[in-house]
């Protein structure tokens, strides 16, 4: 009976959870709540895990609690595999009809003004979540911490965009740039370029 409860528990979850992430936390605690799974210490707990363990934070959370609840590895299978159906079947119904529409509309100018347009959207909410992950805590108002923070930000976006110019470079050149293009393009690696921030700002603020 636990099983199909998880089951049909996390489907919901997975189903009407808009905003994924600390979104749907409220949700996995009703049902928590409801089902009488665990306590809320434990539930706690469990929310610390998700969000330092890799990969997305409710399906690490479904992954838990489905464990926690049975107590068998096939607990938390299921959980996750509930939580992940409806967004699966979701993306495989949107791409297939982006694939339609792109292919059939892929020289009308309208839709490619349309698409340039939902880039740069796409650009402007990367760099407000960028900006509000940058706010300290407790100065909501303040833009960034100090200008050392400007700092960074710029030259981490400067060191992203490099490369769509050095292929141009290179495309141009010739080999004159393949070692500088080679280097680009690994200091622009997302890892790399995370992990050498994370390097920079330690050595700042530490």
């Amino acid at each position: 009976m636990i099983y199909l409860q998880l089951f049909l528990s996390f489907l919901k979850i997975g189903l009407f959870g808009f905003g994924g992430g600390l979104a749907i936390f409220s949700l996995i605690q009703h049902e928590i709540e409801t089902y009488g799974w665990m306590t809320q210490e434990e539930f706690v707990d469990i929310l610390a895990i998700s969000q330092v363990t890799p990969g997305p934070i409710g399906i690490n959370c479904a992954t838990y609690v489905g464990y926690t609840a049975t107590g068998s590895v096939w607990g938390s299978m299921l959980a996750t595999t509930a939580i992940i159906i409806p967004s699966l079947f979701i993306m495989l119904a949107i791409c297939k009809l982006y694939f339609v529409i792109s292919t059939r509309f892929q020289r009308n100018i309208y839709f490619t003004r349309t698409m340039y347009t939902l880039r740069l959207s796409v650009l402007g909410m990367i760099a407000a979540a960028a900006l509000l992950l940058i706010k300290p805590i407790n100065q909501p108002s303040v833009s960034f911490i100090d200008w050392r923070s400007w700092v960074i930000f710029v030259i981490a976006c400067i060191i992203s965009i490099i490369p769509l110019f050095v292929k141009k470079a290179d495309a141009v050149r010739g080999k004159a740039v393949v070692v500088v293009h080679r280097f680009i393009q690994i200091i622009s690696n997302p890892i790399v370029l995370i992990v050498l921030s994370g390097y920079v700002g330690y050595l700042i603020y530490a």
